[in-house]
């Protein structure tokens, strides 16, 4: 099976800047990935502020319902899926867009397949049940392009070429599945909470986390999702439509003080993990917009893919500090 390649890494940034730090690198990442209003916003933003992101699809996004059953997942009944199936038309358009996002220098990654959490779900799956899931992601990725068209339809980039990951409910045996990314040549892990730090090598690849803050005004600690944002402000309830320009100010002072904190310990990284949602009337995708187009254009910062920074920290190394 041939495709895009995906994470294609065209852009080089240096080892440091002239104020003799290296770049404050921030990466900006989504889960699922399947709504095609919000792939174009955020494909325009990005072309506007010079950024690369990277999106970790859901697989049965790209799989059409009336075939579902092929998908036999770990536990659960064969086309068990927390998060639907595709639409014949929306995964040929999905192809599309996918292909594009590529050639733009956007960055896939899997977000596995039927995002089963929970005590029932993910977390107890072994090695094997991992390696099935995976693969069953690269034949959604293969094949389901072409069952939704009828025709053969070119997939939209080869599986072979996703370097990362992302766990639903950031989930799982850290142990047992990064076992298995590793023997398919995997390279990091987006899925453990962590902090604003250099990221280490954990299990023989890169962990990249969504790190702990404070959310600004308050001393509850969130991570840089916006899921956990939402939970730390309404208890993920649906806020009233007068309460957003709050939210949204605090999500926004809560965004520019783990900037300040990255300068203020040598320009470690900041991952920024979001969904394609219109969550509490849409307070995050709004800040997130927002904060990207005021943050990617300043002189030390660089908005990239996940595997763009870990060009870089393979080339110069984890700076020290």
């Amino acid at each position: 099976m041939k495709g895009a390649n995906a994470a294609r890494v065209t852009r080089t940034f240096p080892a440091k800047l002239a104020n003799g730090k290296p770049p404050l690198f921030v990466v900006v990442s989504f889960d699922g990935a399947g709504d095609l209003t919000l792939w174009s916003h955020w494909r325009q933003l990005a072309k506007q502020v010079n950024a690369r992101m990277t999106f970790f699809l859901s697989g049965p996004y790209l799989y059409p319902g009336s075939h579902r059953a092929d998908y036999k997942p770990p536990g659960k009944k064969p086309g068990a899926s927390e998060i639907g199936w595709g639409d014949p038309d929306k995964v040929v358009r999905r192809t599309a867009v996918l292909r594009q996002a590529i050639a733009e220098g956007h960055e896939i990654g899997t977000h596995a397949n039927g995002h089963f959490c929970g005590r029932s779900g993910i977390g107890s799956w072994n090695a094997a049940q991992w390696s099935d899931e995976l693969k069953a992601f690269d034949l959604m990725v293969a094949n389901g392009p072409t069952l939704a068209a009828g025709k053969p339809l070119a997939a939209p980039f080869d599986p072979a070429t996703v370097k990362g990951m992302r766990t639903p409910c950031l989930e799982g045996n850290r142990s047992a599945y990064r076992q298995v990314m590793r023997q398919r040549g995997m390279l990091y892990d987006a899925s453990e909470p962590g902090y604003i730090a250099w990221p280490k090598k954990t299990d023989g690849i890169w962990n990249f986390p969504l790190q702990s803050i404070e959310l600004a005004g308050t001393h509850k600690s969130t991570l840089t999702m916006d899921y956990n944002l939402w939970y730390a402000q309404t208890g993920a309830r649906q806020a009233p439509a007068s309460q957003a320009p709050a939210l949204k100010a605090q999500v926004l002072a809560t965004y520019r003080l783990a900037l300040r904190r990255s300068r203020a310990h040598g320009n470690p990284p900041l991952f920024l993990g979001n969904h394609f949602n219109h969550w509490n009337n849409s307070v995050y995708s709004d800040v997130l917009t927002s904060f990207v187009q005021d943050t990617c254009t300043q002189p030390d910062v660089r908005c990239v893919s996940n595997v763009e920074l870990l060009t870089w920290l393979e080339k110069n190394g984890v700076p020290r500090g």
